[in-house]
Parts: C-alpha cells; sequence; structure tokens
C-alpha cells in the first residue's frame, strides 16, 4: 500500500515542496526512510510511532520505506512528524481524505500533540504561489501563517483532532487572518529624543539619516552620549508598511526570533550585538545558513558599538551588504542570500583609552597607539559610511537643564513625509527594493540628483580638497538630496550640498 502526502522545507528564505511517501510491505516490522535526511529527521519515526499509538491510531508492523522526495536535497528539523504520520494513516487507510490539495507540517510530541516549527510564514508564501488550497499547521504557528492571502490556514492541536478531521468526525475551523489595523498605533521607545540633552548636530544628523536611509559612524569620548543617541534611533524611524512588516517577519520566522504573542513583526528592528559575535552570528551562516544580525536587522537598524572591537573579518564582511544590500552566504552545496538593508550605526572612541582630542580629559595613548587604533576600521569600509560625526562631551549646565529638547514625534512626522516624497518619486522606475535615497545607484544620483552650475562648482572644489572618491561623491549627493526632500525642496540646492558635505571625513579617521 502506498500513500502521499505533500509539505515543505525551507531553503534561506524560500520553501519547496517535499513529498513524502509511504509504502507497506510485507515483511518483518522495520522502518527505513531516505531521502537525505538529518538526525533530527531520522529520529521522527520513533516519534511519530508512539504519537500515532498515544493518538488511539494503529502504527502498523510491517516493512516501512518513506521517502523524502526529492532525494538531493537534504531534510533537516523535526517538521516532516506530521505529514509522515498522516502518509502512514493514509496508507493504512485510517483516514480517508486524499489531500491532493494540501500540505501538511509539524513536530509531533509522543503524545501526538503537534508543537511549533520555524519557518511557517514563507511555507505559507509557497503554498499559496502553488495554488495550494488547505495547509495543516500547528495551531500555534497558525495566526502566523494566516497573514498569507489565497490558502486556508488549518490549526492542528493534536494528530488525533487532524485524523478526526480528515475523517469528518471533528471540524477544525480555518484560521482568521489577524487584523494590521493596529500598524498605526504609537508603539512605545525606550528613549525619546527630548531626554537626549545637547547633541543639536548629531540629531540632526540622524534625522538625516533616518530620513534617507544613509549609514553613520559616531565618534567621540566615553559618556558623549554615542550610545544613548543610537537607542533613541527608533523612536524617529518611519512606520513599518504591511510590505515591509511581511518581509521582516519572514526572516525572524526562519530564525526562530518571534515573539510568541506576535504573529507579525510591527516595529523596525533594532539590533546591536555585542562586539565579541562570531562571524556566523553576524553575517549568518551554519552548516545550513540561517539570518545572522545584519539580516535579523533588515529595513531597521544594526548598531554596532565599539565599533574598533569588531574582529576584521566581520567588518571586512560587512562591504558587500553596505553596498548591495543582501548577503551571500556560499557553502558546497550552493549558495544563499539574505536581504540585509538596513541603517548601520556605528560608535567608536577615537584611542584606545577613549579621550584623545576630548576638551576636558588628557589622552594616554601614543601616537603609534592611536594610529593602529584607528585603522582597525579599514578605508573601504569608512568610505561606505554616509555620515561621519564627531560627538562632542554635553556640558554639566546643558545636562543640569529642565529644558527638553524637540519630541521624537514632531522629527518622526518629518521622516515620514520626506520618505513618501521618495516613494513616490521611485515609484514608476519599477524598482521594488529602491525605496529611500541611500539605495539610489549611479543611474538614479544622475537623474534625480542634478545640480546647477553652482551646486557643480562646489562639488568639484570640494571633491579636489576632501579628496572624494567616486563612491564619496555619490554620497554626499545622495545625501543633499535627502536634505532637499526633508526641506521640501524639488531641486538640490547649495544649502544642501553644503550641510551634505560637513558630515563627510575631513581626514583619515
Amino acid at each position: 500500500m502506498l500513500a502521499k502526502v505533500r509539505s515543505c522545507a525551507v531553503l534561506g528564505l524560500d520553501a519547496e515542496e517535499i513529498e513524502v511517501e509511504v509504502d507497506i510491505a510485507g515483511g518483518l516490522e522495520r522502518v527505513t526512510l531516505v531521502g537525505l535526511p538529518d538526525t533530527a529527521v531520522r529520529e521522527s519515526s520513533e516519534r511519530v510511532r508512539a504519537a500515532i499509538g498515544n493518538s488511539g491510531l494503529f502504527f502498523p508492523n510491517h516493512r516501512l520505506t518513506i521517502n523524502l522526495a526529492p532525494a538531493d536535497l537534504r531534510k533537516e528539523g523535526p517538521a516532516y512528524d506530521l505529514p509522515i504520520a498522516v502518509a502512514i494513516l493514509a496508507a493504512t487507510r485510517q483516514i480517508q481524505d486524499a489531500l491532493d490539495d494540501a500540505w501538511v507540517l509539524g513536530e509531533l510530541g509522543l503524545d501526538g500533540s503537534v508543537r511549533h516549527v520555524n519557518g511557517v510564514l514563507p511555507m505559507a508564501n509557497a503554498a499559496a504561489q502553488r495554488s495550494v488550497r488547505r495547509l495543516f499547521v500547528p495551531a500555534v504557528d497558525a495566526p502566523e501563517a494566516a497573514l498569507v492571502e489565497g490558502v486556508a490556514v488549518y490549526p492542528v492541536a493534536s494528530l488525533g483532532d487532524l485524523a478526526a478531521h480528515l475523517n469528518g468526525a471533528l471540524r477544525l475551523e480555518p484560521q482568521p487572518a489577524p487584523a494590521v489595523g493596529e500598524f498605526e498605533a504609537e508603539p512605545a521607545f525606550p528613549v525619546d529624543f527630548q531626554d537626549v540633552k545637547g547633541q543639536e548636530i548629531a540629531k540632526r544628523a540622524l534625522e538625516v539619516a533616518c530620513a534617507g536611509g544613509h549609514n553613520v559612524i559616531m565618534q567621540g569620548s566615553p559618556g558623549a552620549g554615542k550610545t544613548l543617541l543610537a537607542r533613541a534611533l527608533p523612536s524617529i524611524l518611519p512606520k513599518l508598511s504591511l510590505a515591509e512588516a511581511l518581509d521582516v517577519t519572514r526572516i525572524y520566522s526562519v530564525a526562530d526570533a518571534l515573539p510568541p504573542d506576535a504573529p507579525l513583526i510591527r516595529t523596525r528592528p533594532f539590533r546591536s550585538p555585542h562586539h565579541t559575535i562570531s562571524h556566523a552570528g553576524l553575517v549568518g551562516g551554519g552548516a545550513w545558513p540561517r539570518p545572522g544580525e545584519i539580516s535579523l536587522a533588515h529595513r531597521g537598524v544594526l548598531f554596532l558599538d565599539e565599533l574598533a572591537e569588531f574582529g576584521t573579518r566581520n567588518l571586512e564582511t560587512l562591504r558587500q551588504p553596505l553596498e548591495d544590500r543582501v548577503v551571500t552566504i556560499a557553502r558546497a552545496q550552493g549558495s544563499l542570500t539574505f536581504p540585509a538593508n538596513f541603517i548601520l550605526i556605528g560608535a567608536t572612541n577615537p584611542c584606545p583609552c577613549g579621550y584623545y582630542g576630548d576638551s576636558e580629559k588628557q589622552c594616554s595613548c601614543t601616537t603609534a597607539m592611536v594610529s593602529k587604533y584607528q585603522k582597525r576600521i579599514s578605508g573601504p569600509i569608512l568610505d561606505r559610511i554616509d555620515i561621519h560625526l564627531d560627538v562632542q562631551r554635553v556640558p554639566i549646565a546643558k545636562l543640569a537643564s529642565l529644558d527638553s529638547g524637540e519630541p521624537s514625534r514632531a522629527i518622526r512626522a518629518r521622516v515620514q513625509a520626506a520618505r513618501a516624497r521618495q516613494a513616490a518619486r521611485f515609484a514608476s522606475l519599477g524598482k521594488p527594493s529602491l525605496l529611500v535615497n541611500g539605495d539610489m545607484g549611479p543611474a538614479e544620483v544622475q537623474s534625480f540628483c542634478r545640480l546647477d552650475e553652482q551646486g557643480r562648482a562646489l562639488m568639484r572644489a570640494a571633491a579636489a580638497q576632501m579628496g572624494l572618491s567616486a563612491r564619496g561623491y555619490h554620497r554626499v549627493l545622495k545625501i543633499s538630496r535627502t536634505i532637499a526632500d526633508l526641506a521640501g525642496e524639488e531641486c538640490v540646492q547649495v544649502t544642501h550640498l553644503a550641510e551634505a558635505l560637513q558630515y563627510r571625513p575631513r581626514s583619515t579617521f
């Protein structure tokens, strides 16, 4: 007797259909599992045997051959428990539904309960694209899968419930799509810009960075406020659109980082890994690659505090995502590409002791020590940073003042208005990945950052005096375009260029 049940596997952020075939033949009882399974999949036969028995169903005492097709695709994780069990029940005629239009996935407990699995959202996306009508998933994952339109998602709490539903003895109701109207709600942020005393120049620069998706590096003495400024940044980021939220949620689903009570990520990510993080933890990787911190920061902020303390290999790997907004991880079996479109905020001290150039405390480092410390961040990485800030210490009198600065809500309103202008400008280009000025390529820079004669003269002088590379020249134009958008101007003017040039480094950092 032969039975087939369809399921799926996650590869990177995409899903591939898997066909679970079960054949029951005569002979002594034996279970053979083929199809390139990993250890977790090979162990599924014992979980399935116990789950079927404890659900009041019959496990055949014959020779079983279980094949997971295609055979050249490695299968990993416990998500195949439920489809294997259902295929065995179908092969022994214990269920009547043919399941020709359905996908089944889920991990089984020994008592027959169905447990959470990773990557349900990309699996549901793949099911909808392949015109699958029904998707049976663990009950805890059903709200996440129901975010996808075009497929009926059935929450399954136990193997017994699913068998009863497929036999018509119990009716499982499709999971309703979760409401997404709460996107308009005002989120709570731990730090508001009005709580940051002084640092008006830095606040303005971070506003420009959020409006145009520009990367920032902040240099200053310990305690000057670099970390506080970075942690206040999420409060001025524009709200996620539904498309962006689904994009981010897909990554968190595969990484198994979704909060248990939130099937949809509603706020922009803010990731702040420690400088001792491994290369795989930052970039992504593993035997079968998983998203790293730079992908978990997609559509949000990646904050690298003590930037110079990160390993050279980790910093140099940032070159591709900073330029291409994706990261590609190659393995012998193939390569996977993860999205990595984030705003990089780096904070670093100018020297090992931290007080080189400080106005109040004397530096104890030698010139050689300062030079060696500053060279930990390479020139190519610094050239990919749009905005360079020197964060000075705030006077005590200003810290003790009871006056509050401009609230984040007002700044965020300007940022959202600037992003709306950019979205309208790029809408006709047909490039879904082009959302903000920081994403522009040379062609878009030439089209949307045109200068008058006075502006071209200023840029020629600045390029000669500051030694701008071609990349640095384009980055100045992108920043000036963002400044113009914040001002509501159609054309880039000299004043916008002058402010953008102030954010470029004047000497080797």
